[in-house]
């Protein structure tokens, strides 16, 4: 067996699609919105499946901002190109479990959701070479266990605020890093 050294593609990915920001910046407004409503005098059940819903625009939102922030997203010629979907797509088969909390705990609901979103970040760190979606990753799935076990259930909304917040110091971090990576690679 050969070894390849996939530190130029994920380079290549990196800069030109930007770390990701379209969907990080996308999410951090996602869950500001989420956050909101969980504010609203509605059952967590409700709130719940607003929560759902209000997801369903964190895709084409981020597609605007891909337009905005030029970012790629199809890269023909890298063979790691595909794996940033599967990512993606992984967190999706926690979704089981999110429906059962729907059903039998709805107060808990946003913290579950908030985990799960903070763990899918996780091999991103690998994807991108780049350490922010690690501790990213534990920050947000921690912190949100830490927020669900103390709040109160009328106070749950400071959890998707929370992590809109930690979401946004991400986006920053990102954006840095690949400034800086496009300086290396364009050199």
């Amino acid at each position: 067996m050969t070894s390849i050294d996939l530190n130029p593609l994920r380079l290549e990915l990196s800069v030109k699609a930007k770390n990701g920001i379209d969907f990080i910046f996308a999410a951090t407004i996602v869950w500001a919105i989420i956050g909101f409503v969980w504010t609203l005098p509605y059952t967590a059940y409700n709130k719940s499946i607003l929560t759902f819903i209000v997801g369903g625009i964190m895709l084409p939102m981020a597609l605007l901002f891909s337009k905005l922030f030029k970012t790629i997203w199809k890269i023909e010629t890298n063979p790691l190109q595909p794996l940033g979907l599967w990512l993606n797509f992984a967190q999706l088969f926690y979704f089981p479990f999110l429906i059962f909390v729907l059903i039998k705990s709805p107060d808990h609901f946003v913290m579950t959701y908030v985990i799960i979103t903070g763990a899918h970040f996780f091999p991103y760190a690998w994807f991108y070479n780049i350490i922010h979606y690690a501790v990213a990753a534990g920050l947000i799935s921690i912190g949100g266990l830490l927020l669900g076990i103390f709040l109160p259930a009328e106070e749950m909304y400071i959890i998707p605020f929370s992590l809109s917040a930690v979401l946004f110091v991400l986006f920053l971090l990102l954006y840095l890093n690949y400034k800086k990576r496009s300086l290396i690679k364009t050199n």
